[in-house]
């Protein structure tokens, strides 16, 4: 069955045209025993559990100088002209080739990392007041992290694999993959650093490897299970920010760090089916 839904031209002079239709490709793959943790950054993209880090490609800056030009000079064509309009489709031209960058780079990895993995482990970030911080707006928004995460969770979907989304008051980046413990302030530009037990960690390969482990414990024994993300809403049943007395708990053991704070699970169907 094909259905024309609607058709559209974008500001860029480019027609779209939408078709409902059912692909018998999109099938649900064979389920593997292999989960992974995300950590996104804007130095690197993604860092997995792994160790693996994927650079961030930055595709806004590539054409920043060649958009500044063009903006310049529509800045100064006269409203109404002929001249204003050729300028201002160049204009959306140079921002619609970034979007495609963009939007290709990230179908790229979102693919690779449901095909590979059963479940993965993101944490659950309110980009829209990130985006806020007027020094880091233009590097949050060119990351695209939430369209990295809308991706994710319908491709999980199509797929039958996992994504669990873990509270992003969750201190992934300070607390001990080793042992647990969990440090004090730590700015963005400690990238490194060692734990009281003498394990030296990078800042973001021990985030992920923090992130998996909360995620994983949600599918053990179903801790702090949080709403999905899509509800009309949009809010948590939960409060998700520790309390000022309570801010967090003894890192005495792991259970009770990952059981202290909320995580959301989407499109979860059964994890490691083969027994893993």
């Amino acid at each position: 069955m094909t259905e024309l839904r609607r058709a559209a031209q974008d500001a860029a002079g480019r027609w779209f045209v939408s078709l409902l239709c059912d692909d018998p490709s999109v099938q649900p793959l064979p389920a593997i025993g292999q989960a992974i943790g995300v950590d996104v950054g804007l130095n690197h993209l993604l860092t997995l559990s792994t160790g693996e880090k994927i650079a961030n490609p930055r595709h806004e800056r590539r054409d920043r100088a060649a958009l500044a030009r063009q903006q310049l000079r529509l800045a100064k064509k006269e409203k109404g002209s002929a001249n204003r309009a050729r300028a201002r489709l160049k204009v959306a031209r140079i921002h619609a080739r970034i979007a495609d960058r963009r939007r290709d780079g990230l179908h790229k990895l979102t693919t690779r990392l449901v095909r590979e993995n059963q479940t993965v482990v993101i944490e659950d970030l309110t980009v829209r007041n990130m985006v806020k911080n007027r020094k880091l707006a233009r590097a949050i928004s060119d990351a695209a992290w939430s369209e990295f995460r809308s991706m994710l969770e319908y491709k999980a979907q199509w797929y039958g694999r996992g994504v669990i989304a873990v509270d992003r008051w969750f201190p992934s980046s300070r607390l001990c993959s080793a042992c647990n413990t969990l440090q004090g302030t730590m700015p963005l530009n400690v990238r490194t650093w060692t734990c009281d037990c003498g394990t030296t960690h990078d800042r973001d390969v021990n985030a992920a490897h923090n992130l998996l482990a909360a995620g994983l414990a949600v599918t053990v024994c179903g801790a702090g299970v949080r709403p999905q993300r899509s509800t009309p809403d949009r809010r948590s049943a939960t409060k998700q920010k520790p309390s000022r007395r309570e801010p967090y708990p003894p890192p005495s053991g792991r259970g009770e760090v990952k059981t202290a704070y909320h995580t959301t699970m989407i499109h979860h169907p059964m994890i490691f089916e083969d027994g893993a």
